[in-house]
């Protein structure tokens, strides 16, 4: 593909690690932050050395803080900022993107206030844009080095999807291409609850017994939540949905696992949200699922209890007495 012009919008670890993949490839990145000073570091020192060390930027990366310049004449924009604070920069940049572009998003998670994806979000006041969720199990620290890695293109425009496929495809990163942005959507969104129970176990001493069970279960509420909402089962055994929560239930790199060791070792979901010190989408995901699976009358025990001990209703060892000690069922009906 001929070098494009492409504004990366966020620049945490995330975000850096998308514009290093970009640059790699031969496109011209403005990667945009909020904080001036921040994004200075990263000029002159080519790293961004608090979220994402050791990386080196190369010079196809330009570091910026005004939002009209990193969007100038760009050919698409990639939205990389937490979910909760999406609504707020999209406003911000979207009278600057011209009709009919392609706009990615790889934020994984729900908006507390409104229970709504991002994919609803942008066609809520921009239904002439072209968006593609990109998703799949890949930690920052690991795309930004260059080490092998897949991705998910969704987009119910198949050349958007495909556009956005060839963009980033090279030697390590391979990109899929799906059209189920609702599956793809929730997979990303509540692998995060399903880690931060994985962690809280690790985090109280359990074992891979247990570990496997939230995993294996946990997929299951993916699924029942997603199936719900109109996605599709075969999405949530791909690699934004079991791949995904693979990755983010077993690796350190995970901010909602290491999030939920803390809290499983005593410390309170603030405490352990400041000393991970990065946005844990989790904590967040979880209050908003806990009030879809509500509404929408799905039963999803794993979050419901996750949402208590989070509240400070329940303890961490009654969570999972509550769990373990349902009702007796047979397996296959669980998967309906």
């Amino acid at each position: 593909m001929t070098e494009k012009r492409i504004a990366v919008l966020g620049a945490g670890s995330w975000g850096t690690a998308i514009a290093a993949a970009l640059a790699a490839n031969g496109h011209r990145v403005a990667l945009w932050g909020r904080n001036a000073s921040a994004m200075e570091e990263i000029r002159t020192a080519r790293e961004n050395r608090k979220y994402l060390p050791g990386v080196a930027l190369p010079d196809n990366i330009f570091a910026v803080h005004d939002l009209a310049e990193a969007l100038e004449d760009a050919d698409l924009t990639v939205f990389v900022v937490p979910t909760q604070v999406f609504r707020s920069v999209f406003g911000q940049a979207s009278p600057m993107i011209p009709q009919g572009s392609i706009v990615v998003n790889c934020a994984k998670g729900i908006e507390i206030a409104t229970l709504k994806r991002i994919s609803e979000i942008v066609e809520e006041s921009r239904k002439d844009l072209r968006f593609v969720a990109l998703s799949g199990p890949s930690h920052a620290e690991e795309v930004g080095r260059l080490l092998p890695t897949t991705l998910v293109s969704s987009s119910v425009d198949a050349e958007a999807a495909g556009f956005v496929q060839d963009l980033f495809m090279s030697a390590s990163l391979r990109v899929y291409t799906n059209d189920d942005v609702t599956g793809v959507e929730i997979g990303g969104a509540l692998k995060n609850i399903i880690a931060l129970a994985a962690g809280i176990s690790d985090g109280m001493g359990y074992g891979d017994n247990a570990k496997a069970a939230l995993m294996t279960r946990g997929l299951t509420e993916m699924a029942r939540l997603g199936e719900n909402l109109g996605g599709r089962r075969p999405t949530f055994m791909g690699l934004t949905g079991i791949g995904d929560l693979i990755v983010t239930c077993t690796s350190m790199h995970s901010r909602n696992r290491r999030c939920g060791i803390l809290i499983g070792e005593g410390l309170t979901p603030e405490e352990a949200i400041e000393k991970v010190g990065m946005v844990v989408e989790g904590i967040y995901t979880t209050e908003a699922v806990h009030r879809l699976a509500e509404e929408r009358g799905v039963e999803m025990p794993i979050t419901e209890q996750l949402f208590q001990v989070i509240r400070g209703n329940v303890k961490g060892p009654d969570a999972v007495d509550n769990l373990m000690l349902r009702e007796k069922r047979n397996e296959e009906d669980l998967h309906r």
